[in-house]
């Protein structure tokens, strides 16, 4: 199954927005979001081939209907404690500056907008080094939820520099 999301407006003539447009993806028992936008669609979890060497948090690559597509564990990447997976575990395709990148997440609950005036930065003790990933925190309801910066999130471009073969490198600058 393939869910396709489509862009969003802003919400006024402006071109200022008074909401977020997000997807609610699940992390164990946390709940993180991510700009609807840099969504392109959700598959359900599908074969991987892993990647020798790569961080801990690089699952592999896996084919996108005949595209090759690598593929992300956040639950790695943000430090939360890893489970197996289950008929709810999906792949969030987005689009960032690497290019097409698959997000594992244990599940994606909802699409919601939420109203800035329920979204606060993330404070200086929140936002440290290895979580430059959270951009805010949006009170919602009956729980809090962890506004992601996607660019945070992926790895940056030097590392994979810093931690590439020459011939990697090769390959990389030949697809460039």
């Amino acid at each position: 199954m393939t869910t396709r999301l489509s862009e969003t407006q802003p919400d006024d003539s402006h071109g200022r927005s008074t909401e977020e447009h997000v997807v609610i993806l699940r992390l164990a028992d946390e709940y993180y979001a991510l700009d609807i936008q840099a969504v392109e669609e959700i598959v359900r979890m599908q074969a991987i081939t892993s990647i020798p060497g790569a961080d801990i948090w690089v699952q592999g690559v896996t084919n996108l209907r005949g595209r090759v597509v690598p593929v992300i564990d956040v639950r790695h990447r943000c430090g939360v404690a890893a489970g197996e997976y289950t008929p709810e575990t999906r792949i969030v395709v987005v689009s960032s500056t690497l290019g097409i990148v698959g997000l594992i997440v244990d599940a994606v609950t909802e699409v919601m907008r939420i109203p800035a005036d329920q979204i606060e930065a993330p404070g200086v003790i929140v936002s440290a080094q290895n979580n430059n990933y959270i951009r805010g925190i949006a009170k919602l309801e009956n729980r809090l939820v962890s506004l992601m910066d996607l660019e945070g999130v992926l790895p940056s471009e030097s590392t994979f520099h810093e931690t590439a073969e020459p011939a990697e490198e090769a390959e990389m600058a030949a697809a460039a």
